[in-house]
């Protein structure tokens, strides 16, 4: 399995630890949205897209966003949400990974392929251009 194009959606608001979206496609015929580039502490990494985790209001049963005060059907009070901060350890669990590598090679390789896109597409705003993705198979083709 091959990378054959990424796709880097720079965020507009340059002060913020997200930097940029990026889309995968792997071997011409499947594609993964939402990987995000993001500033740490160490520099650059790219995280998996991921959905926020949801529980079920006790009173309608319907399913509301982790943390949340009130139940966006019924209006009703959803016991047991804090309003006080928490460590970075909880925050995680609020979100689940939609999809992501096994392997760590696999996490290398499409860590090494979306932030050289993002390098690139750096390079070419800051020099004029405009290039929003780079295709190991699809430059011949322009």
């Amino acid at each position: 399995m091959n990378i054959t194009e990424v796709r880097i959606f720079k965020k507009e608001n340059a002060d913020k630890k997200l930097k940029a979206f990026a889309t995968v496609t792997f071997d011409d015929c499947f594609v993964v949205r939402d990987v995000k580039v993001i500033e740490g502490t160490k520099g650059l990494f790219v995280a998996m897209p991921s959905r926020r985790m949801k529980q079920p209001c006790p009173k309608c049963n319907h399913r509301n966003v982790l943390r949340s005060r009130y139940c966006n059907n019924c209006g009703s009070s959803l016991e047991g949400t804090s309003t006080q901060p928490q460590d970075s350890a909880q925050r995680q669990n609020e979100h689940k990974d939609i999809a992501h590598p096994i392997t760590l090679e696999c996490r290398e390789y499409i860590q090494k392929h979306v932030l050289d896109a993002y390098e690139q597409q750096k390079d070419a705003s800051s020099s004029g251009g405009s290039h929003g993705s780079i295709s190991s198979d699809f430059d011949d083709l322009d």
